[in-house]
């Protein structure tokens, strides 16, 4: 990573670390679970040499930024909080988004609560969830999933903390990193087991070298999973705390790419809505919806240079 700048930065009351390459237009990109700022360690290189600042920060609870103890510290108006504050710190008025599973959730908060301060964004794996008024998400997951759903799974404190502790930080991160299993991650009762992927392999696949997870492991063990898992834990706080922005229509121009692969892409009711007319009623001004070929969750590593490509080739008309 030559040439990719680190600091730490003081925003919304946190102390946030950041990697950045390049000088331009900014390009803000915002990693998922159980992803950091390295997730993007290919689209800072790429961006960063065709004209752009690229962005990269840990978000609050991961890596190298800071992690407050209590679970109501992780709400969506926390964490935007924390991108607006960054956005301010780099000295512009918009930034293009870049944004990746629980990335692309914050993504959308941030779109639909000062979408100002956003000049275009490309979505990765997970589209707009409109608010439904009459049930809180994390109930409707388990209505239609049950309680081994993965969410559902990870909303009591500290239980599935220890059930990953005891096949160890390696094998969670490996295991959920490589998964190629499409449809909605149900976990084995009472365990973290062979978790999102049943079939994992001792060998990583061409895209993850043993360098890259030992940097994830890295910085995993030393912060372990409480911060990450407790953006889950508000899942119905977020649904309460949103009730305001109920029936508001994203306008910022969207770029949405997801593996046909994807876990969230191939859980109940999502193709139909991305593909059915609904999305582009939430999303006036998506542009293009694109699927790639044999491409699982994590298609920013994955399919690094492909995507690359995709932010590059829509970002510069703007």
């Amino acid at each position: 990573m030559e040439g990719v700048a680190h600091r730490t930065v003081e925003v919304n009351g946190i102390k946030m670390h950041i990697a950045e390459k390049g000088e331009g237009p900014v390009v803000l990109f915002l990693h998922g679970f159980p992803e950091l700022w390295y997730s993007w360690r290919h689209q800072i290189l790429t961006l960063s040499s065709r004209g752009y600042h690229a962005v990269a920060p840990d978000l609050r609870g991961y890596g190298d930024t800071e992690a407050p103890a209590s679970i109501g510290s992780y709400t969506c108006l926390h964490i935007v909080g924390d991108i607006v504050a960054l956005i301010d710190l780099l000295g512009v008025d918009q930034v293009f988004l870049v944004a990746h599973d629980w990335g692309a959730l914050i993504g959308w908060y941030l779109c639909m609560f000062r979408p100002h301060r956003v000049k275009a964004y490309v979505c990765l794996s997970v589209p707009l969830w409109p608010r439904n008024p009459k049930v809180k998400p994390v109930d409707a997951m388990r209505a239609v999933y049950g309680d081994d759903y993965y969410v559902c799974r990870f909303q009591k404190p500290g239980e599935m903390e220890a059930q990953m502790a005891e096949v160890g930080t390696e094998y969670v991160l490996k295991n959920i990193l490589t998964t190629r299993k499409p449809g909605p991650p149900i976990l084995p009762k009472g365990e973290y087991g062979t978790g999102f992927s049943p079939d994992m392999t001792d060998s990583l696949p061409s895209w993850l070298s043993e360098d890259d997870l030992a940097y994830y492991v890295s910085k995993y063990e030393k912060t372990g999973f409480t911060g990450p898992l407790n953006y889950y834990r508000n899942g119905n706080s977020n649904w309460e705390l949103t009730a305001p922005w109920i029936g508001v229509k994203v306008e910022v121009p969207v770029k949405f790419i997801t593996g046909e692969l994807d876990m969230v892409y191939t859980s109940l009711n999502m193709k139909e809505y991305i593909h059915g007319g609904g999305f582009k009623q939430d999303v006036p001004n998506l542009e293009e919806v694109i699927v790639q070929k044999d491409v699982a969750h994590f298609n920013n590593q994955e399919a690094a240079e492909e995507i690359s490509n995709y932010i590059y080739e829509f970002i510069k008309k703007f």
